[in-house]
């Protein structure tokens, strides 16, 4: 027997419906009739490296793939899950077999067939070598396929968040015939970016610009509306401004620096959305290499802990555009998080102690050791500033490692050359998915970015985590959550830092740019370009 879509959809929000997100975003305006045609220019940094997010949980995979790539569901403001490329879905009464039935006459860009077995490719693809996949569906055994539109994905136990993360920029489709013929680690070339979604990738310049053109044979007709979607790399925060002031651009996410905000909020020609949607779940860490024999003793630790002043650092550092988040698990996912975790007091005398009770007095140039300091370039470098300041009263010398995308990644993921890092690893929409990556030790990868950097190991940590994962009943799911954050918090694993959201510019001619929880991370299929704004 199967549970009714009805009670499926409450159950299936367990993961993640506690967020209160307040429905539509205030920019939404009354129904117009869309119109079609025309180029939409959007401003990106940084250069990107992944396009498809298959294997990486990169915010260039989850904001440029959904315009290729198709989930099987999509989900409204409240994460309340709508179809995409499955039709129908169902769950048994154990919660142990999800089945889908899938979307007919569904092409592939080079015009093969969409199958249930790209499914089954695409799940076991992403349980092997996505960051968040390999937690997400970590207790999927097998995937049916009894015939070519129905797929039933296994699982050994529960897994209460499944259905929330089957998304666009989650868990993107992808052709089996494809991506089959390169290794799981790979990224598609230019001519094996094929997805099923509203836009075909036509040109990729790295350091330049993407070029996507209407698919013509899209399933949604008339959807797109657009003609054409031209993504420009622009790396200077001044010339991304200045594009959005004077129309050349028409959209941009984190477009500008912090201190510009209030100014483009006044100018009437552009819409500033600030709205937190569901699939998010910002958080920002400072996390410890492990590695580090300095930073493997707790006082060391603590003081760098004592040392940050959280609330200047939203003040200052970001102009008041984030909220103190003390734990692992964000303020932003209010049914997970425990309000009795509270920020530790800024102290420079306590840190001070503490570094000299630790073994490491100043030395005559007022220094006791040095750190390199690495940031992840989606962050403002407000942030390394803060911070670096912050240590410097303390006698730490942190040294701001400066690096793109790709070198970031390898330097923190593969060559370990680093001692602190400041993340901005999301949440997402619950904990399994968002948090869980970040202190499981089997999420200790070489290679595998986005996920246990630090290299912690804890046995007692490890089993909490795996509990939560399964446990299908929310209050004993929400103790978990609760004794976790503890553990983490009072051995100062990582120091939690703030909750920072985004910000989406766009000019008021552009209409519908984020229908629903994943926010700009959408099709794109959904915009059209109002010609009386």
């Amino acid at each position: 027997m199967s549970i009714n879509r009805r009670h499926f959809n409450q159950l299936l929000l367990l993961g993640g419906a506690g967020l209160v997100w307040g429905g539509s975003p205030s920019w939404a305006s009354a129904a117009e009739t869309p119109v079609s045609g025309g180029t939409l220019n959007w401003a990106y940094y940084p250069d990107p490296t992944a396009l498809i997010a298959i294997n990486t949980s990169s915010g260039t995979g989850q904001a440029i793939g959904p315009k290729i790539n198709e989930g099987l569901l999509d989900f409204d403001y409240d994460l309340n899950p709508k179809p995409l490329l499955a039709t129908s879905w169902s769950a048994s009464d154990d919660g142990l077999r999800y089945t889908f039935a899938l979307r007919k006459g569904v092409k592939w860009h080079d015009g093969k067939d969409f199958t249930s077995e790209d499914v089954k490719f695409t799940i076991l693809r992403l349980k092997e070598a996505h960051p968040r996949g390999r937690i997400t569906f970590q207790n999927v055994t097998s995937v049916e396929t009894p015939d070519p539109l129905t797929a039933v994905i296994v699982l050994s136990k529960p897994a209460p968040y499944l259905i929330s993360a089957l998304g666009s920029s989650e868990s993107p489709i992808v052709p089996k015939h494809v991506y089959e013929t390169f290794k799981p680690s790979e990224q598609p070339t230019l001519a094996q970016t094929i997805g099923t979604g509203p836009f075909i990738l036509k040109e990729w310049v790295p350091g330049s610009h993407l070029i996507f053109d209407r698919n013509p044979n899209y399933w949604d007709a008339p959807k797109p509306y657009l003609d054409r979607v031209v993504l420009r790399v622009i790396l200077d925060p001044a010339a991304r401004a200045a594009a959005l002031e004077t129309g050349e651009i028409d959209i941009g996410a984190n477009p500008v620096p912090l201190s510009d905000i209030e100014r483009l909020k006044a100018n009437t020609n552009l819409v500033v959305d600030t709205t937190t949607y569901a699939y998010s779940g910002p958080q920002q860490q400072l996390f410890f290499n492990y590695e580090n024999e300095i930073l493997k003793k707790k006082d060391v630790r603590l003081a760098i802990a004592h040392a940050i002043d959280l609330q200047k650092l939203v003040d200052i550092a970001l102009f008041g555009y984030a909220q103190v988040s003390p734990s692992p698990i964000s303020t932003a996912l209010p049914k997970w998080y425990d309000p009795s975790i509270k920020a530790r007091v800024p102290d420079p005398k306590l840190a001070n102690r503490l570094l000299d009770d630790a073994g490491y007095p100043r030395g005559a140039n007022g220094t006791r050791f040095k750190l390199r300091l690495a940031y992840n370039s989606f962050l403002q470098p407000s942030y390394a500033d803060f911070i670096k300041q912050s240590l410097a009263a303390v006698g730490i010398d942190a040294e701001i490692l400066k690096l793109d995308l790709a070198t970031f990644l390898k330097t923190v993921y593969t060559d370990r050359a680093w001692d602190l890092v400041i993340e901005s690893l999301s949440n997402t929409f619950d904990p399994t998915l968002g948090v869980q990556r970040a202190y499981w030790s089997k999420n200790f990868k070489i290679g595998l970015v986005f996920s246990n950097a630090s290299h912690y190991s804890n046995p007692e940590v490890d089993a909490v985590l795996e509990a939560a994962a399964i446990e299908p009943d929310e209050a004993k799911r929400r103790q978990l959550w609760y004794k976790f954050q503890h553990i983490i918090h009072d051995d100062v694993v990582s120091v939690d830092l703030v909750a920072a959201g985004a910000q989406i510019v766009a000019n008021k001619r552009v209409k519908n740019f984020a229908p629903g929880a994943q926010g700009i991370n959408n099709s794109f299929g959904q915009i059209w370009l109002s010609p009386n704004a």
